[in-house]
């Protein structure tokens, strides 16, 4: 009997010990992010020819510089969502014997951001002329007499204007 008891309660314990590893539905897990948040407006800030400081102030401290090639600067960025799978994004930057940035590779490219993307806007710097810009504009058509739009424009063109008042300078003489 007490054998019996004995064995029930360790065969209880080490299952609620088995268990307390395993996942339940319902629990909640964390987020779990590791390394430098990059996005693409940064990339986009990045230029040829831009010092290391400018970079770093873009970019912010590279999670890895080599030793054996200290003209390369990693940055990485996992994100492991609760309970999902983890994903992982990578930059790596190049300068030149000048310490100006030459290229840069991994998973973010200069272009158009995921946003831009989304909304199916494009990105990138086309110039053109600011008469190509300006779009033709329409001419509305005069309100017809007797409209309330008409009567508002009567209005609007009547105004008198009143010249705001301006207050004399005050008197710094000593008394």
């Amino acid at each position: 009997m007490q054998n019996t008891k004995l064995l029930l309660t360790s065969f209880t314990f080490v299952g609620l010990l088995a268990l307390a590893g395993c996942s339940f539905p319902g629990v909640y897990k964390i987020d779990i992010q590791q390394g430098n948040v990059v996005t693409q407006d940064m990339i986009n800030q990045l230029r040829p020819g831009m010092t290391r400081r400018q970079v770093r102030f873009i970019m912010g401290n590279a999670l890895l510089t080599d030793t054996f090639h200290p003209d390369r600067w990693d940055y990485l960025y996992s994100l492991q969502p609760g309970g999902g799978e983890r994903q992982q994004e990578r930059v790596s930057v190049f300068f030149n014997q000048n310490d100006q940035l030459v290229s840069l590779s991994g998973d973010f490219k200069p272009g158009v951001s995921r946003d831009e993307a989304i909304l199916g806007k494009t990105g990138g710097t086309d110039v053109t002329a600011p008469d190509a810009q300006a779009p033709a504009e329409k001419k509305e058509a005069p309100a017809k007499p007797g409209s309330l739009l008409d009567q508002i424009q009567k209005d609007v063109d009547g105004v008198e204007t009143v010249p705001v008042p301006t207050p004399e300078p005050l008197d710094t003489t000593e008394q």
